[in-house]
């Protein structure tokens, strides 16, 4: 593992936690049940799907449950890629919006 996945890894070792991947499998459930369920309902709770919240949805929820899982990306691009700092803050974004 290279020094800059080391690094990556370090900076993700706070959030490693049990309780914070069951959160991240939760909303991310969550997510793609209320799209599956009714995508007009959903769209409209949280302001309409645009050209940022559509991709950022669909990125924060494979990443969620990548993280949920528990896989852990050797290559530290992959590692931000599927970031549990940006899939959570996204999806508690989400759900803060369909809730409020």
């Amino acid at each position: 593992m290279s020094n800059l996945a080391e690094q990556v890894t370090r900076l993700h070792a706070p959030v490693d936690k049990a309780l914070l991947r069951v959160l991240s499998l939760i909303l991310g459930f969550m997510h793609v049940g209320l799209v599956m369920w009714d995508p007009h309902a959903y769209a409209n709770a949280i302001g309409g799907f645009n050209v940022i919240i559509a991709p950022l949805m669909i990125w924060a929820l494979c990443a969620s449950m990548v993280f949920g899982i528990g896989f852990k990306p050797r290559r530290w691009y992959w590692q931000v890629l599927f970031s549990p700092y940006f899939s959570l803050t996204i999806l508690l974004y989400l759900t803060y919006q369909y809730f409020v």
